[in-house]
Formats: structure tokens, C-alpha cells, sequence
């Protein structure tokens, strides 16, 4: 039965990146691939930064176990080994105290986010209400164009939330949540079943990852899952989107979205470059307004919470 698979899958996901981060927390120390604190980052030691390894091993091993036979499963895990891939670089850059240049990393998202609609992982068009014809379908630039911006932009917004101990594994999960139930509603299984392995990945990290932290996701970790969600977003909720129901996978995403946009805003008013790190995130202004770390991402964890619960009402009100 459907709902039993799901249920293993959850427990497979959660069960191997759970196991598997306390053998990871060792190579990253053995080999010195750590973070070290500096004046912009919350932590006052050194942290392993190899957490990302988990997450995304746990989650291709699992979702090879059940959805290997659904081609959106090649097309994901191809573009999310480039993520990840150049996630390690960027990562290990971090762990010698060097800054790896932007423009690589965003070819390589170009490139993954581009490889989705060779596997039909794309966004078809859009169903216009009163309209004749009422579903306009996007010339094959646009299919390709809408879903890279898309994807790119969901990867790197999911980056940008990584910076308070487990708010992007927790975020990550209040998400793919939505998801789950979205594709559940839209009977797109091997996209539920994505989305729950990713559930239980997020999950399994989490209780490393919860402050105080023993282990971060580094940039391998969160571009990976933003990546991955953006990617089932498309293909789960997307895909041929109404006018009203396009908010759906936008609030599905709501918080990193949120934040993303106003770090943006922010920078481009001080004429800033929107790529370059600071401490102007949606969780630092929560802190230094006196909230704790535990406090800070429990409030996002509840505002995203409520973004997917307009975004499952949304759903349910349009299946009407």
C-alpha cells in the first residue's frame, strides 16, 4: 500500500542520516573540515561543516530505494550531485579561510536547474480563469526559462536561511511537508515520495543540528535541499498552476522566500552586493531584538507553518 511505503520511506530517510552524522562529525574533524567562527557567524567554536554529506547521501540512497523507477527521480538526483558537488567546494573554501567565487557556483545552478526539463521536470504554463483557451502552454524557452529561475532561486534562498542552528533543516522539512500533501492532493506520487524522503532526511539532521549545534549542513547541505524542494515544487505544484494557485508552492516556501527578498531589498538600497554575506538576515534582526536562538527559530518554524497552512487551504479551496 501507498501509505505504508510512505511511512517506510520516512523512517528509511530519517533513520540513515540520523545513524550516519556521528561518523561524519569524525571525518570532518579527522580531516579538518570545519567552520570557524568570525565576526559574522553566531557560533563561538569550531563546527564540523560536513553535515550536507548526510543529508544528501540519506536522501539519494532512500529515494533510489523507491522511486528509482520515476524518471523526475534522475533528473533530481543529477542536477543535486552538481549542487552538491560544488556545495563541498564552496565548503571546504570556508574550512581553509578562503571565499570561493560566486560565478562558478551560479553557472553550476544554471546548469542543474537546466537539466530538470529533460526529465519533463518543468513548468508547462498556466491556466488563465475566463480565458479562451483557459490553459496557455509556454513555448519551450519559456518552460526551460521560468523553471531555472525558479529552481536557482529557491536553491540560493535556502542557503541564505542557514544561519541560526536548525532553522533551515527544520524549515526545510515544515516545507517539504506542504509538498507532501500538495502532490498527495494532485495524486503525483513519485513526487510525494520525494518529499517525504526529504521529510525524513531534514528530520534526521535536525536532531544533530538543533542548538547547540554539533554538526552545520554547510553550503553542500542547504543548497541541496533548496534545490531539491524547488524541484518538487515544480513537478509536484507548479507544473501548470493557476493564477490563484501559483501562491500555493511560493508559500509552501514562504519563509526563505521571505527572507531572500528583504535581505535583497535591504542590500540593494545600501548598494550592496546582494551576494555578499552579512548579519541583516530576518534571524539576526530577531536576535538582537533579544530573542534566543531557540526562541528565534521556533518563531520561523511557526510562521512557516502558518504559510503552509494558507498554501494547504489554497489547495483544497481550488480542488473544490
Amino acid at each position: 500500500m501507498p501509505e505504508m511505503q510512505f511511512v517506510l520511506a520516512v523512517l528509511v530517510s530519517f533513520a540513515f542520516v540520523y545513524f550516519s552524522v556521528p561518523y561524519v562529525q569524525k571525518l570532518a574533524i579527522k580531516t579538518g573540515f570545519v567552520d570557524m567562527p568570525n565576526q559574522r557567524k553566531i557560533h563561538k567554536n569550531p563546527i564540523p561543516l560536513l553535515g550536507g554529506l548526510s543529508i544528501y547521501v540519506g536522501f539519494v540512497v532512500t529515494a533510489a530505494i523507491f522511486t528509482h523507477r520515476a524518471p523526475e527521480f534522475w533528473g533530481i538526483t543529477t542536477g543535486g550531485l552538481l549542487i552538491f558537488l560544488i556545495g563541498i567546494v564552496d565548503d571546504f573554501y570556508k574550512t581553509r579561510h578562503k571565499e570561493f567565487p560566486a560565478w562558478p557556483k551560479f553557472l553550476v545552478q544554471l546548469i542543474a536547474a537546466s537539466i530538470l526539463p529533460m526529465f519533463d521536470i518543468s513548468i508547462q504554463g498556466i491556466n488563465i480563469p475566463f480565458a479562451h483557451p483557459s490553459f496557455v502552454i509556454f513555448p519551450i524557452w519559456l518552460k526551460y526559462v521560468t523553471t531555472v529561475i525558479w529552481v536557482v532561486g529557491i536553491t540560493n534562498m535556502m542557503n541564505f536561511l542557514d544561519g541560526v542552528d536548525g532553522l533551515a533543516a527544520g524549515i526545510a522539512g515544515i516545507s517539504a511537508t506542504t509538498l507532501f500533501f500538495i502532490a498527495v492532493v494532485k495524486g503525483h506520487t513519485a513526487m510525494a515520495m520525494l518529499s517525504i524522503i526529504l521529510i525524513g532526511s531534514a528530520l534526521g539532521f535536525l536532531r544533530h543540528n538543533f542548538h547547540p549545534a554539533r554538526i552545520f549542513m554547510g553550503d553542500a547541505g542547504a543548497t541541496f535541499l533548496g534545490y531539491v524542494l524547488a524541484s518538487i515544487a515544480v513537478d509536484g505544484a507548479f507544473k501548470s498552476a493557476t493564477l490563484v494557485s501559483v501562491a500555493i508552492p511560493v508559500l509552501a516556501l514562504g519563509v526563505p522566500i521571505m527572507d531572500a527578498f528583504y535581505v535583497m531589498f535591504r542590500r540593494v538600497r545600501e548598494n550592496r552586493p546582494i551576494y555578499v554575506a552579512d548579519k541583516g538576515h530576518t534571524f539576526h534582526h530577531l536576535m538582537s531584538s533579544g530573542l534566543s536562538q531557540k526562541q528565534t527559530v521556533t518563531f520561523l518554524y511557526l510562521l512557516g507553518i502558518c504559510f503552509s497552512l494558507v498554501a494547504i487551504v489554497i489547495l483544497i479551496v481550488g480542488q473544490k
